[in-house]
């Protein structure tokens, strides 16, 4: 994507890393930012914000939204890859985000399962619309990878060396423990396959019988594929004991994404990982699957960013909604969304209202107290 050459944005609430500037000025030159001034700008072409927030591009580590796109509906794959890319696309500008990791599964889960073909699908499209030219935001790929699956490995080997492969995550979704401790979340999450009891408690025995026939196997093979890329960030997932926490440590992992309880949370952040709870946990005031609340976390100083997860909208509305709730400053709520992710994903050059950095922005409104993208800017340029 090229860069506009210059543009002042101005009579702004300028969101930095440290402080909400009223009435400010952004200058943005060659696609990075060149300064940043509190007063507003009197030069001829300078772009009037009308006293709303500006922030830095949000950043998404972990969105399965994408998927939502190529299978509309459970059996329904849309006939066309690049429309669904670009729809998903469209929707992730207009929510504020400029950065986003698509996470993909790696794992079939059920006999029948699309999944594999809309992975391949999935980053063929991708590639296929940033060389055309089409994409709003930057796509960069994040591989979940079910280690209970018989197929997670064939499935990730194809793409360990793509350079746009730049998160994995170790998942184990078998039931009884993790996110499904509790059997009666994952009934309720089923319940669309229109399942039999004996059909549900069939499948939770093969799922166990998986879970100890390939796990420990398949996290050796993953870690040790994984570990070739420098570039590659390691992530494990829905950790919820103190053991889950000690193994991500024993294997290098630097994210606890969706530690299910206080206890894992606590454990890996004092550890010194970086952990990510859903927007949608602090917007809906918890977790739609009974675990840990991610305004307590917030509240205790235990968390360090936030994913949209499945409600592209939720990230900035979770930035403004810690602000209001807790009473923590704007821009750290902001930087949950920004500055905090894009250190924890190793992409240091955005994520921050900062002299050098990506003029990558979004304008944000509040109306009725919620806060709504107006405008958005990739590189200095308009993008929604």
């Amino acid at each position: 994507m090229s860069t506009a050459e210059t543009l002042i944005l101005t009579n702004a609430r300028v969101v930095t890393p440290d402080t909400t500037l009223d009435n400010a000025t952004v200058l943005v030159r060659d696609g990075l930012i060149a300064a940043v001034d509190e007063g507003r700008s009197t030069v001829p072409g300078a772009v009037d914000l009308e006293g709303d927030y500006l922030l830095p591009g949000l950043i998404e580590m972990h969105t399965d939204h994408m998927e939502k796109h190529f299978q509309p509906r459970p059996g329904v794959l849309w006939p066309s890859p690049l429309a669904a890319v670009t729809a998903h696309d469209a929707q992730i500008a207009a929510a504020g985000i400029t950065t986003v990791f698509d996470a993909i599964s790696c794992g079939q889960y059920d006999e029948g399962s699309m999944r594999r073909q809309m992975l391949a699908d999935q980053i063929a499209a991708v590639k296929h619309a940033d060389a055309e030219g089409v994409l709003r935001v930057e796509h960069l790929l994040h591989l979940r990878c079910e280690v209970c699956d018989p197929c997670v490995v064939e499935i990730f080997e194809p793409y360990r060396a793509d350079p746009l492969v730049r998160l994995v995550s170790l998942m184990d979704h078998t039931p009884g423990q993790r996110q499904w401790s509790d059997l009666s979340k994952l009934r309720q999450f089923d319940s669309d396959k229109g399942w039999s009891d004996e059909q549900f408690n069939a499948r939770v025995e093969q799922r166990l019988a998986d879970q100890d026939r390939y796990a420990h196997k398949h996290r050796a093979l993953i870690l040790s594929m994984a570990r070739t890329r420098e570039d590659i960030v390691l992530a494990t997932h829905d950790d919820t004991t103190e053991a889950h926490v000690d193994e991500a440590l024993a294997e290098g992992a630097t994210i606890a994404e969706f530690p299910t309880t206080y206890t894992a949370a606590a454990k890996a952040h004092a550890a010194g990982m970086k952990t990510i709870l859903g927007a949608p946990n602090v917007v809906r005031g918890g977790s739609h699957s009974g675990n840990v609340s991610a305004i307590d976390l917030a509240r205790d100083g235990v968390l360090d960013g936030l994913s949209s997860d499945y409600v592209p909208s939720s990230l900035v509305q979770a930035a403004f909604h810690l602000s209001d709730l807790i009473d923590l400053p704007l821009p750290a709520g902001v930087a949950m969304v920004s500055a905090n992710v894009a250190d924890m994903v190793g992409l240091p050059d955005r994520g921050r209202i900062a002299a050098g950095k990506k003029a990558d922005l979004v304008r944000v409104a509040r109306v009725d107290g919620v806060p709504l993208p107006r405008e958005v800017w990739r590189d200095g340029r308009r993008v929604c």
